[in-house]
């Protein structure tokens, strides 16, 4: 399995991010310790001319944990006709024990490398940099996080052995399954459409709170990860099976075949772009006191929450388009 393109395509990204977060660790501590803007001194000027070239480095780093966090669920669903018992992804996910925690982790990295980029960008607008400090101890906390991911999907890999027979989608996103899955698959279709539209209106109302009066951008920020669960909870037990037009079939991969249209990315790329966007906006907003980010703050934090917004309205009527154009009935909605 190892010498499948994705495979190798994967861990040379991890390999080459883990190298080039190891080398910006170094600047980091450096620019902990010694950073003063104020001073003139060389080992000043080494610093700012170097957290340039970093933050240049650090913008394709974060790009590429992006485009391995897509190429790993590809690559995933691609692999499911090569193992016994695999229908989706989720199947090839659960060949080893190391599957899903390496998908887990690769989601925590791309939202903390949002956040990350999102800090960055507003800081180098600041004539003072007055967040370097700030996002150079945040890349330390991500640090280890892409050391841990590195190794965990370097597992994954090695685990995978074609005579092993894996559990397919069927047993895992289903109501008698144990554990949060089976419970999120037993919820009636009520309960999940309450779920599944009403955090998406708290947090759609929070960002038109947060636009109108310039403030409570943590809200905003906050809900957003509760709409980002929810609307999970909601592909699973509710727009899936208006997706597979059946009321039994949870599962959140198999939307991404081309017999379901490629609906699952129609539904998850704006998804994942707009909790990004909107975790970034937490990140601007919070920083408006500084004098030297004030200006840049008021431009950006709004525009960030805007586009947030119209990425989960277009999640929500993609979801929605997929229900209603569904030949599934289920009672009491549609």
């Amino acid at each position: 399995m190892l010498f499948n393109p994705p495979v190798i395509a994967l861990i040379m990204v991890s390999v080459v991010v883990t190298l080039m977060l190891l080398a910006a660790a170094g600047l980091a501590v450096q620019i902990l310790m010694y950073w003063d803007i104020g001073s003139g001194s060389e080992r000043q000027l080494i610093l700012e001319r170097r957290t340039y070239l970093v933050s240049t480095l650090l913008t394709w780093v974060f790009a590429s944990e992006l485009i391995s966090l897509m190429l790993f669920i590809y690559n995933a669903e691609s692999m499911s006709g090569q193992f016994v018992g695999a229908m989706c992804a989720t199947g090839v996910l659960n060949v080893n024990a190391w599957g899903w925690p390496a998908l887990f982790l690769k989601l925590i990295i791309f939202f903390s490398g949002a956040v990350w980029l999102a800090i960055n960008h507003l800081d180098n607008q600041g004539f003072d940099f007055p967040l370097v400090k700030v996002k150079y101890l945040l890349l330390l906390i991500i640090l280890p996080l892409v050391m841990v991911e590195a190794f965990v999907q370097l597992q994954y890999f090695l685990g995978l052995k074609p005579n092993l027979i894996t559990s397919c989608c069927g047993s895992l996103f289903s109501s008698e399954a144990e554990g949060v899955v089976g419970n999120v698959s037993s919820l009636l279709p009520s309960t999940a459409l309450l779920l599944f539209y009403g955090a998406g209106l708290l947090m759609m109302l929070s960002g038109t709170w947060f636009l109108w009066r310039k403030s409570g951008g943590w809200v905003f920020s906050s809900l957003s990860v509760g709409a980002f669960i929810a609307s999970l909870a909601g592909m699973i037990s509710y727009v899936a099976l208006y997706v597979y037009e059946h009321p039994h079939h949870h599962c959140p991969f198999c939307v991404l075949k081309p017999g379901h249209d490629y609906a699952g990315y129609a539904l998850y790329l704006p998804l994942f772009a707009a909790t990004a966007l909107a975790l970034a906006t937490g990140a601007v907003s919070r920083w408006k006191h500084v004098p030297s980010l004030s200006a840049v703050v008021e431009s950006n934090a709004p525009r960030l929450a805007w586009l947030s917004m119209m990425l989960y309205a277009l999640f929500f009527s993609v979801a929605t388009f997929f229900v209603l154009r569904s030949s599934l009935v289920m009672a009491p909605f549609w």
